[in-house]
Order: C-alpha cells, then sequence, then structure tokens
C-alpha cells in the first residue's frame, strides 16, 4: 500500500476533488431538478470525474498502475486537464440553467450549494494539473507539458463547438469551417490517444517536428474559420427578438468565440512546440 497516494498535495487534490464532486451530484439528485440536455451533462461530468478519480486513487494507493498498458503519468495529466474543464463548464452551465432568482426554497439552496461544490472540484483539479505539470526541461510525459495539456483543451473546445453546431448545410464557408473543426479534432485527439498508448514510438518520422508542422496548419486553418465563421453566419442577418437559450444567434456566438479560444490555444502551443524543438 502506497500511503503517499493519499497524503501527497496531489493526492489531497484528488480526495478533495472525489468528495466535492460526490458533494456535488448527491445535492443536485436529490432535489430531482436536472432534466435536460444541460442537467445530464451536469450530472454526468460530476458523476465521470468522482469515478475515474477513485479508481485513479485506488490503482496509485495499491500500487496496481504499473500492470496497465498505458502511460499513466500521460493518462492521470490529461484526465485532471479534462476534469477540471468540464467541472468548470458544469460550474457555469448548471447555476445558469437551474438558479432562479430569488433563491429562497430548500431547493435552490441545495442547488447553490452544488455550484459552489462544483467550483471548489474544479479548483481542486486545477491544483492538481499545476502540481503534476510538468517544470522546464522534464519531458518524460508529454501530456503534463504545456504543449500536451493544450492538446486536451483544444480537443475540449472542439466538443463543445460541435455541440453548439446547428444549420450549417448549403452553406460552402461554414462546411469548411466545420472540416476544419473535424479535422483537427481528429488529428489532436490521436495524438492524444496514441501518447497514452504509447504508440507514438512506432511513427517513422521525426514526432517532435512532425507536431511543429500540424500545429502551423492547425493555426492557419482555423485561421480561415475565425474569418468565414462569422461572416458567413452573420451576414445579412440580424439577431432575432426574442432571442432564448436555443436560439440560433447565439449558437452561432458561441461558435465564433470558442473558435477564437481554440486558434489562441494552437498559437501558443505552436510557439511552445517550436521552443521545445529547436531552442
Amino acid at each position: 500500500v502506497n500511503l503517499r497516494a493519499l497524503t501527497s498535495w496531489v493526492g489531497i487534490a484528488r480526495l478533495s476533488a472525489v468528495v466535492l464532486s460526490c458533494l456535488a451530484f448527491s445535492l443536485v439528485a436529490s432535489t430531482g431538478h436536472f432534466g435536460g440536455p444541460y442537467g445530464t451533462w451536469c450530472m454526468f461530468t460530476w458523476c465521470f470525474c468522482f469515478i475515474v478519480t477513485l479508481l485513479v486513487l485506488l490503482l496509485e494507493l495499491l500500487e496496481l498502475y504499473p500492470m496497465l498498458p498505458l502511460s499513466w503519468d500521460d493518462f492521470t495529466s490529461a484526465f485532471s486537464m479534462l476534469a477540471a474543464l468540464m467541472v468548470f463548464t458544469s460550474s457555469v452551465v448548471f447555476p445558469t440553467t437551474f438558479i432562479s432568482s430569488p433563491c429562497s426554497s430548500n431547493q435552490c439552496a441545495r442547488q447553490a450549494v452544488a455550484t459552489t461544490a462544483s467550483c471548489l472540484c474544479f479548483l481542486a483539479y486545477a491544483v492538481e494539473v499545476s502540481l503534476t505539470r510538468a517544470k522546464p526541461g522534464d519531458i518524460s510525459s508529454f501530456l503534463s507539458t504545456v504543449p500536451g495539456l493544450l492538446k486536451v483543451f483544444e480537443a475540449y473546445v472542439a466538443c463543445l463547438i460541435f455541440s453548439l453546431l446547428d444549420g450549417y448545410n448549403g452553406e460552402p464557408g461554414l462546411m469548411w469551417c466545420v472540416a476544419v473543426y473535424s479535422i483537427c479534432f481528429i488529428f489532436t485527439l490521436l495524438i492524444i490517444i496514441f501518447t497514452i498508448g504509447r504508440c507514438l514510438t512506432y511513427i517513422p518520422c521525426p514526432l517532435e517536428k512532425m507536431l511543429v508542422g500540424y500545429n502551423f496548419l492547425a493555426v492557419l486553418m482555423y485561421l480561415t474559420a475565425t474569418v468565414l465563421w462569422p461572416l458567413y453566419s452573420f451576414r445579412g442577418r440580424s439577431r432575432p427578438d426574442p432571442c432564448g437559450t436555443n436560439c440560433w444567434w447565439n449558437k452561432r456566438l458561441g461558435v465564433t468565440f470558442l473558435t477564437i479560444f481554440n486558434l489562441i490555444a494552437y498559437l501558443v502551443d505552436l510557439v511552445y512546440s517550436t521552443r521545445m524543438v529547436f531552442v
């Protein structure tokens, strides 16, 4: 038994995440008010993070993780980054969707406490990411470096973009943007999977330089999408009034901002990757 899995700072952060995610989904489940896609997403996020983090703790406590056919450091780094992003999204989506003002009922109080627990859970995962991030010069696990963590961020933002896509058929410019999102997401996801599965060594080409080239192409492709998506989405079309939660205008505006976020992420990824390889 490896007690450091629980007593180290990383272990304490993981234990905090387990307790807080359990508290969040338990309180929301007790209200019985989490229907619809947004509520289902939030409940899935808290339950998924609780189960996987608990499994990580048990495997490290019993020292069983070396038996798994994967890079454990890459897996835990990628998961902690993904969990931080998922819980952050849920911490914003849940109160926006389900908590109404004024908040005076018992149900609303439990929802507010669940939101607080979710925000603290995000902080716990953020602390874990900062503690496990590779220091300068340490490249033992790629996904714990800044470019590796950015790969997880890029894939997650692409998933958010896919969830907001609606009514783009028939517009060549919008279809090109969707192709950009899809191609970059697939390649980024393959890099993450191959890294965790220790398969990158079988690629018969200089991996580091290939990643720099891919990041450069991704920046160019996202640059075109950043220009074309708002141009074709809003040209000659004003914002409808009223514009509710599922309004096409809000969705396309969300895709516009997420595209800009991913463009910045790929640009930073390119800078860091270039420095790691050539400097």
